[in-house]
């Protein structure tokens, strides 16, 4: 009886952690989409639309100044423009936090 008592503790002592699995970087047959997700990520953050958002803010900044649009809506499409634009570093500064809390 008292050998099954002691049964779970052995377990318990032996257990070792469990490594996470090795990501591959780019899996087999993924290069079609790569490259029409890179192709995506260029035409929204390219030049043209650098150029369309700074011109949009602008003129979200020229309408609040003349108190033609409120300011909650205008520093609503700002901060729009401000995250889709710097995602990539958001998403780096989530990443290495998570990094060192691990």
């Amino acid at each position: 009886m008292t050998k099954s008592l002691y049964a779970p503790l052995a377990f318990l002592g032996s257990a070792t952690p469990v490594l996470a699995q090795t990501v591959v970087a780019n899996p087999a047959g993924s290069g079609p989409i790569l490259a029409a997700l890179g192709w995506i990520q260029g035409t929204l953050l390219g030049n043209l639309a650098t150029t369309a958002a700074v011109i949009a803010i602008a003129m979200v900044g020229l309408m609040m100044l003349t108190g033609r649009m409120d300011w909650r809506r205008g520093l609503t499409v700002i901060l729009g423009a401000f995250i889709v634009f710097g995602a990539a570093a958001i998403v780096s500064g989530i990443r290495s936090v998570a990094m060192v809390a691990q």
